[in-house]
């Protein structure tokens, strides 16, 4: 989200997004989310990011007026003009709508433990002296802004806040969403200081069913067979295991499970809050930034930086970072076209693999980023059919029966008397 801004920028001045005001930054966010969700803007075009649902009429979220200002530039004062680095405008109306990531986007970023190095920098520096660090005033801004923005309630009403006394921990909803969109959890814990040190994992408590658990083997198994069609693009004689008919398969069913976890505009909101987070971060570490220069965590990657920051404050960030920060829009950006149904037929698919495709660049770089971030082989054998952890000579190239479906409910929890939990 911040990134997309900070694109409006001179490419000297993006980080001057992290100066904003943060009761600004947080009107802007309303803004954003009022102008609705965007169309795709890369091939294919068309369908919009939720399906049907459009936030300001469905979801009753308008932007209320005559707030503050009330100039032309909105009430937060932040509409810079031009055009982002993916051709698409951000202006603010039914044409040209702001654009925001993919839940997976927050997924993969959360995933190199840079939310928790970052709540322990904020911690240490507004109630210690440990850091030893020389703030100038742009790091002391970016502090006052961070905690305002995610360390605290924000201000009532505020569209980017999904935190409540039913779910008082920015945390725990974050990943109840990242469980129930694509049935993962977070390969870190959640740190003892927020939740008690009792184990327990209560963003899956009451799920059930309503969790895409089946998401991964499906998700793998596209990009599997993506990379065994990009192999076989070329062949001129002998068999080609290229089955464009089973890619739809396969992204007909992500597409589904993925609408099925927004009915009713169910997770819009939590993946609006989410991806903006994460954004945030991303953007500070884009660059040897103030808070990055004050701690000292100059460096020529965002991995590398945040592997410096996480020193400053005695952690260690996730093994692969540099793979997933760059795995994030990147993933992002597929499961939008995906999950909006814009490849209805079999031959779409060749988009994903052939030289000249208009995808294939990107999705080789998923796949290569991908296996080295998880250490699981795409250049091998089936995923799906595998029975066992060793590969067989007999294993097919494909499974034998199509994409399942996901359990499409979950079952209800039974309620106590008196208002107790069974």
């Amino acid at each position: 989200m911040f990134n997309y801004l900070a694109n409006q920028f001179p490419p000297a001045n993006r980080a001057d997004v992290l100066l904003i005001h943060p009761a600004q930054l947080s009107r802007w966010l309303d803004e954003v989310w009022a102008a609705g969700p965007p169309n795709l803007g890369a091939f294919p075009a068309a369908g919009p990011f939720l399906g049907a649902i459009n936030p300001v009429n469905d979801l009753r979220f308008p932007l209320p007026g005559g707030v503050v200002g009330g100039a032309p530039a909105g009430p937060s004062g932040i509409q810079p003009p031009g055009v982002d680095n993916s051709g698409i405008a951000f202006g603010f109306n039914a044409a040209n709508r702001p654009i925001w990531d993919h839940l997976i986007y927050g997924y993969l970023l959360e995933n190199t433990g840079l939310f928790e190095i970052f709540s322990e920098v904020v911690r240490l520096a507004v109630t210690t002296e440990q850091l030893s660090a020389q703030f100038t005033n742009d790091a002391v801004a970016w502090l006052r802004s961070t905690e305002e923005l995610f360390f605290r309630d924000q201000p009532a009403f505020a569209i980017g806040s999904v935190l409540s006394a039913l779910r008082p921990e920015s945390r725990v909803t974050r990943r109840n969403a990242y469980w129930r969109m694509f049935g993962w959890d977070l390969a870190h814990p959640v740190p003892p200081r927020w939740m008690g040190g009792d184990g327990s994992q209560p963003w899956k408590r009451d799920v059930g069913a309503a969790a895409n658990t089946q998401f991964r083997d499906k998700w793998v198994e596209l990009l599997r067979q993506i990379w065994l069609a990009r192999e076989n693009s070329q062949n001129t004689a002998g068999p080609n295991p290229t089955d464009d008919g089973y890619l739809l398969l396969l992204c007909d069913s992500l597409r589904d499970m993925m609408q099925m976890r927004r009915r009713g505009g169910m997770l819009a909101r939590e993946e609006f809050a989410a991806v903006t987070t994460m954004s945030w971060f991303d953007l500070t570490l884009s660059d040897n930034t103030s808070i990055v220069s004050a701690l000292g965590a100059q460096a020529a990657s965002p991995a590398d930086r945040l592997a410096l920051m996480a020193q400053r404050v005695g952690m260690t960030i996730a093994p692969r970072s540099r793979e997933l920060f760059q795995l994030a829009p990147l993933v992002s950006w597929l499961l939008r076209i995906i999950e909006a149904g814009v490849l209805t037929n079999a031959g779409q698919m060749q988009v994903f693999y052939l030289p000249g495709g208009v995808l294939a660049p990107a999705l080789n770089q998923i796949i290569d980023l991908w296996q080295s971030a998880t250490g699981e082989s795409l250049k091998g054998r089936s995923v799906i059919a595998r029975q066992d952890t060793l590969a067989r000579p007999d294993q097919p190239q494909q499974p034998l029966r199509a994409p399942g479906s996901q359990p499409l409910f979950a079952t209800p929890p039974v309620p106590a008397l008196n208002g107790a939990r069974s």
